[in-house]
């Protein structure tokens, strides 16, 4: 992997985060919540997908379709674990 894919995916990566935070709302601390969350679940993506070779959308080395779902879940996963769990108590 060079240095573009890196890039790339990186603002990719940013890019899923930033549309999360705004369909979900929230502060600086939860954009950069979901930010870190897209980047692991991205890169953790990017890895299986390398080690299975899995060809779901590539551009170049990079395996955006895998990337891009597994990005999803992680970021769904950590909203409802770390900040979707929050209700008032009566």
């Amino acid at each position: 992997m060079n240095l573009t894919t890196l890039v790339f995916g990186g603002l990719i990566a940013t890019l899923y985060g930033a549309l999360f935070h705004l369909v979900r709302g929230g502060g600086l601390g939860r954009l950069l919540v979901y930010i870190i969350l897209s980047w692991i679940g991205f890169w953790a993506g990017q890895f299986l997908a390398e080690q299975q070779n899995w060809d779901l959308f590539n551009v170049g080395n990079l395996h955006i379709g895998a990337a891009t779902i597994s990005s999803l879940v992680v970021m769904f996963l950590g909203h409802w674990v770390f900040l979707g769990r929050r209700t008032p108590r009566a």
